[in-house]
């Protein structure tokens, strides 16, 4: 039986039977999915719509035979038929009383028909009574007038699962009833419902209960119950119930339960298997910032604090949802269903993100999901996805590859080998070089001579590290960056000491690739030990070099004094000087390297 909830009375209703906080003395515990439960239409919410059309229909006498209920699990799709039940037979104790849907009191019904006992309105979960031989008993005894009420009510839950012979046996007496019997059918299964029966029923969809509207019912219970509860911990269990308000309070009895009374977002998530909320926002940054040692770092300790690595990869395509929706929809940040990090953070990064870069990501993770979920090893697999996530975040879409192209012009690709292939060192952009020349005969250029390879000029160590950014090698760059402590660079020879960690073979991978990206042989030595700080560590002095000087400037000093716990969390530098260098012009070209400065300046993703 669908045992929904979908609602709760106000605060000053609570004395009527069933809504009042009983001694646990008196009575035995009740669950707050039954203990709240709605008793009259004013109860229910989220379903305006459908509370408006039973009104107006009753007021004008317009009463049909059968209603159809449908909508997801724990809507409120087998309470409104009780209530719905309760209203076609409402009765005053002094005998007056009409079908309606305004029951201001208790009528001589109202309290057996919320109850499931009351003679003249029947039950049948069709899960469990699925043959011709229950309808049969159906068809038999509508003939017979109400004992007590006013209508004979049938309320058959799960419709969807009646035989094929049922439904067919149904179909004379649903479209003829006698003028006491009215039915309410619900079901989850709308399409599995035959469309003669369909026909034959008013239709309802109950909606799901919009996760703002849901918090503040949740919060409304927990005052009644005093209980205490974080409203992060309540937004939490209003977003895993997904709309389903038995299944929020179910889950909010499980918390009140699991904290002793208080309700906080660590308890939730302790709770339901979810990774922190921070956690998540610092794995998203991570990874679109192509930074997969800290990616992994963050997957890493959100698994050690109970997260399931498939719970992580679905939080992480939600808040790239949040991030997208930030985007395009200002407005969205006023969502209560969100927490104040998911905002800021989220509005930050709305800025600073494309939607392509964003909807490439929700692709990426969407479809990693199920590898997670299936998979023998998930953290594996979830760091695989990750790595797949990052090396897709910096890659060009095909009009900033043809942009690109157009710049730099068809001239510089390599020529095909006579095989057919691509001669040594033709990546991707070179391909796609050689395909649109191809594409637009009337423009080709004239074909280079075999031997003339484009002149690529690396004069520091940094020119060596974007183009590792530049050719998607992002691991190589990230070790270059957090491991080489650099020694001496020459063109044609770079000698450098690992960090602690760091891969002894980085200095044969270097000279490799070197000479497949730059057609000229590398000497890469490696030396005993250096105190040259890495690129990373030097990234990591400037900011705390820009972050002490904020803090000594008067005016940021006033604004901590008037605020008393801020603090600076980030230093963004708007100017840079005008001396840059030249190098990354020449690797990357004029437009390129300004880009490239601009994002570096601004932090960016």
């Amino acid at each position: 039986m669908d045992d929904t909830v979908a609602g709760t009375p106000p605060l000053d209703e609570l004395a009527l039977p069933g809504f009042s906080p009983a001694s646990p003395a008196a009575t035995p515990y009740r669950v707050l999915a039954r203990k709240y439960r709605p008793r009259t239409f004013d109860d229910l919410i989220g379903q305006e719509a459908m509370v408006r059309t039973l009104s107006n229909g009753f007021e004008t006498g317009r009463i049909p035979q059968a209603w159809m209920l449908t909508g997801v699990r724990g809507v409120g799709k087998t309470t409104t038929a009780r209530i719905l039940a309760r209203g076609l037979n409402y009765q005053r104790a002094d005998g007056t009383g009409q079908p309606t849907v305004h029951m201001p009191e208790l009528g001589i019904h109202c309290e057996s028909i919320m109850e499931s006992r009351h003679v003249d309105v029947l039950e049948m979960d069709a899960a469990s009574h699925t043959g011709i031989e229950d309808v049969r008993q159906i068809i038999d005894g509508i003939r017979y007038a109400p004992v007590s009420a006013r209508y004979k009510v049938y309320i058959i839950d799960e419709v969807h699962m009646l035989s094929e012979k049922a439904f067919n046996a149904f179909l004379k007496t649903l479209e003829e009833p006698p003028p006491h019997a009215k039915f309410v059918f619900a079901t989850t299964e709308i399409r599995k419902v035959p469309v003669t029966i369909l026909s034959r029923c008013q239709r309802f969809d109950l909606r799901r209960v919009e996760a703002d509207v849901l918090v503040q019912h949740l919060e409304r219970i927990c005052r009644a119950e005093n209980v205490t509860a974080d409203e992060d911990a309540l937004a939490a269990i209003a977003r895993a119930a997904e709309g389903s308000v038995r299944d929020s309070l179910s889950l909010l009895d499980q918390a009140i339960a699991h904290g002793a009374g208080t309700v906080t977002a660590a308890i939730v998530r302790d709770m339901l298997g979810l990774a922190d909320r921070g956690r998540i926002i610092d794995l998203f940054e991570a990874v679109m910032r192509g930074d997969i040692p800290a990616a992994f770092a963050a997957l890493r300790d959100a698994y050690d604090a109970g997260a399931d690595p498939a719970v992580i990869v679905s939080d992480l395509a939600a808040f790239t949802h949040v991030v997208t929706r930030l985007k395009l929809i200002p407005d969205a940040a006023r969502d209560p269903a969100l927490t104040e990090i998911e905002r800021v953070r989220g509005a930050s990064f709305a800025e600073r993100l494309t939607v392509r870069a964003l909807s490439r990501a929700w692709q990426i993770l969407l479809k990693g999901l199920p590898e997670v979920q299936g998979s023998n090893r998930p953290v594996a697999a979830a760091e695989m996805l990750l790595v797949r996530l990052a090396y897709a975040s910096d890659l060009p879409t095909p009009d900033e590859a043809l942009r690109a192209l157009s710049r730099h012009g068809a001239a510089a690709s390599p020529a095909p080998s006579p095989s057919g292939g691509f001669s040594p060192g033709a990546g991707p952009s070179a391909s796609l070089a050689l395909a649109t020349v191809n594409a637009r005969p009337e423009r080709q250029a004239p074909a280079p001579a075999q031997n003339a390879a484009p002149v690529l000029r690396l004069r520091r160590f940094e020119d060596v590290v974007a183009l590792a950014g530049e050719r998607r090698e992002i691991s190589l760059k990230t070790a270059l960056e957090r491991d080489v402590r650099l020694v001496r660079f020459e063109e044609g020879q770079i000698e450098f000491a690992l960090a602690e960690g760091g891969n002894r073979t980085l200095a044969n991978d270097l000279s490799r690739v070197l000479q497949e990206w730059t057609g000229v042989r590398w000497v890469v030595a490696l030396a005993a030990s250096s105190n040259t700080p890495t690129l990373y560590e030097q990234q990591q002095a400037a900011a705390r070099q820009r972050t002490e000087g904020a803090a000594n400037h008067p005016l940021v000093q006033a604004v901590l004094s008037r605020f008393p716990g801020a603090q600076i969390v980030n230093v963004v530098e708007k100017v840079r000087a005008a001396d840059d260098s030249t190098a990354e012009t020449d690797l990357l070209g004029t437009e390129d390297a300004a880009a490239a400065r601009e994002l570096e300046t601004d932090d960016d993703l």
